[in-house]
């Protein structure tokens, strides 16, 4: 009862605004106060302060040391930040919860700096380590993930014949680090019955040995989904899903993150989620997209089950669509022809849509005028073409507030971005991309494309919100690492790949907190430190404004806060917690 009257209260002081906040006696003693100089509330009103108080779940006050630290008591808690730095929660912008949760005991077949594979060999070895480490009887799949080819030093993907070097008696599959391709031994096409007689399906390729329709192993899209899927077979039992979503959480919340996204899930996984929060409600905000390609116009939109709303933790947020492939896959859906296009392809490649453009555009004019949020993954410009038209036939000049998002929209051009401003489209751009993979898009797409690549600046120059995102688990969900992208624009080699597309930290910052809350819908209660919103709060080791923008990416998340509770704090080497 007592939250529920506080909350009551904080309602009508926020209609006053903060300074009536700071004159009034406090309405009981906070849980919390942090004080210090480095606060960063990336509230325009008050976009500094020197203390905070938290109480229950809620900000209840922001502003001046002398005046917060009233709502100290016996048993608040006084964090003295010094050096460190407290900045809002990170929202997830566009990520991959039930992704992470598949792969947290997979091989991880990933290249520096997110693992160790720098061969094909190394690859060979490490799947022959596991099977031998764990005694994986004969004919149980094993699976690895995270596996690029842009920087293996055979610069190709492993085919089967690599992949039967490490074992011919068992089904081995590794998906590759785009999530949109995968490749597979011998043993594993049999069981997916793909050979030379299988026809590429619609949306996707099965690549084939030079000369011949034998399949190498290499799968494409929706081959790659579709046999990855027949392959893992039964999902896990109540149990290990219970136990994946915990880890999977505690694995996002060291990284700062209070609101994490499942960008293209299932009923099946939001039923599980729902599931193991009714037991004990989820100590972040863990927000649902429901794939949706497939969606038939017979089926009612009020079976996503869209909800404004958490329950324990969990919300359907909205529909997923996904247009096209990636970028670093080579199988970005392009306007005009790649560079550099994969092994074989043509000169005039521009890779290919794996949605029925029509299909898509009716379901999104359908889930936009029921009012459900849509976003949608468009990598390449042909792509983000059908992404805006689809917004376009739907609102038709109609007054919606709609706020959907281009996910990734890393090839966006100019005239793209203006459509986007005009039509209320969010672009949510793959930030992370020029660091990771900038020196491979500078061959896929040339130095004219490639230096464009997220274009942040020109987003801001428009006026037009938008957001970044790291895409877990196709890139860590390491916030930190994403905001120096962002500001530095990188490339593994040292190359700056496009200057003038760099943004300030401010800006960054603003893009993981009140710019993902906006893209949520969540701005009146997320994003930002100020009075009456969710106490989602992070400390960091110092703060980034005054460190070298090269150096963002080693700040320490030291405690990570969500709903006015801390569920991440850093342990010193010796065993201590910091702060």
């Amino acid at each position: 009862m007592k939250v529920r009257i506080v909350s009551a209260v904080l309602g009508g002081l926020l209609l006053m605004g903060c300074t009536a906040m700071m004159d009034r006696a406090p309405i009981a003693p906070a849980d919390i106060v942090f004080l210090g100089e480095n606060i960063l509330t990336v509230d325009p009103r008050m976009p500094e302060a020197e203390a905070v108080a938290v109480l229950a779940d809620s900000i209840v006050a922001v502003g001046d040391r002398r005046e917060v630290e009233k709502w100290i008591g016996k048993e608040t808690r006084v964090i003295e930040l010094g050096d460190h730095a407290l900045v809002p929660g990170f929202i997830d912008a566009h990520g991959h919860l039930s992704f992470v949760m598949q792969l947290l005991d997979l091989v991880n077949a990933s290249s520096p700096p997110v693992g160790s594979m720098k061969s094909v060999d190394d690859i060979v070895s490490a799947l022959r380590d596991r099977i031998a480490e764990q005694e994986i009887p004969d004919g149980e799949f094993v699976m690895g993930y995270g596996y690029d080819d842009s920087l293996l030093a055979e610069g190709r993907h492993p085919n089967r014949d690599d992949l039967d070097r490490a074992s011919s008696r068992h089904p081995i599959g590794l998906m590759h680090v785009s999530g949109h391709l995968a490749t597979m031994n011998s043993a594993a096409l049999v069981l997916s019955g793909i050979d030379a007689t299988t026809p590429d399906p619609s949306g996707g390729v099965i690549r084939r040995r030079a000369g011949s329709q034998e399949p190498n192993g290499v799968l494409e899209e929706t081959a790659a989904i579709a046999a990855l899927t027949q392959l893992v077979g039964a999902g896990p039992s109540p149990e290990e899903f219970a136990s994946s979503v915990i880890r999977a959480i505690a694995y996002h919340t060291k990284y700062g993150v209070t609101t994490i996204q499942d960008g293209a899930s299932n009923p099946r996984v939001v039923a599980g989620l729902r599931a193991v929060a009714s037991q004990h409600a989820f100590p972040v905000d863990v927000a649902v997209y429901i794939q949706s390609n497939g969606l038939e116009d017979e089926t009612p939109i009020d079976s996503l089950g869209f909800s404004k709303d958490y329950e324990n933790g969990v919300r359907v947020a909205g529909a997923k669509f996904v247009l096209d492939g990636s970028p670093q896959g080579r199988t970005a859906w392009l306007s005009r022809p790649y560079d550099q296009g994969p092994s074989g392809a043509a000169s005039d490649y521009t890779a290919y849509p794996i949605v029925v453009p029509d299909q898509y555009k009716r379901q999104v004019s359908r889930l936009i005028h029921g009012g459900i949020p849509i976003i949608a993954h468009a990598n390449g410009d042909a792509a983000i073409d059908l992404m805006i038209e689809g917004v376009r036939l739907a609102v038709a000049g109609e007054d919606f507030d709609h706020r959907s998002v281009t996910i990734h929209a890393q090839l966006a051009r100019e005239d793209q971005l203006d459509e986007m401003k005009r039509l209320g489209i969010v672009p949510s751009f793959f930030a992370a991309h020029p660091y990771f993979w900038g020196d491979w898009h500078r061959l896929s797409f040339g130095d004219d494309r490639a230096l464009r690549i997220s274009p942040l600046r020109s987003a801001i120059d428009r006026d037009l919100p938008f957001t970044i995102h790291n895409d877990a688990p196709i890139v860590p969900a390491d916030i930190m690492r994403l905001l120096e992208i962002a500001v530095e624009r990188r490339t593994r080699s040292g190359f700056i790949l496009g200057a003038d597309q760099r943004i300030s930290f401010d800006q960054a910052l603003h893009s993981v907190t009140l710019g993902a809350a906006y893209a949520y819908f969540e701005e009146d209660r997320k994003g930002s430190i100020s009075v009456g919103k969710q106490a989602d709060l992070v400390i960091l080791g110092a703060n980034p404004r005054k460190v070298d923008s090269q150096d963002i990416a080693e700040i320490e998340i030291l405690e990570t806060f969500a709903h006015g509770r801390s569920i991440f704090a850093l342990q010193s080497a010796d065993g201590t917690v910091t702060p």
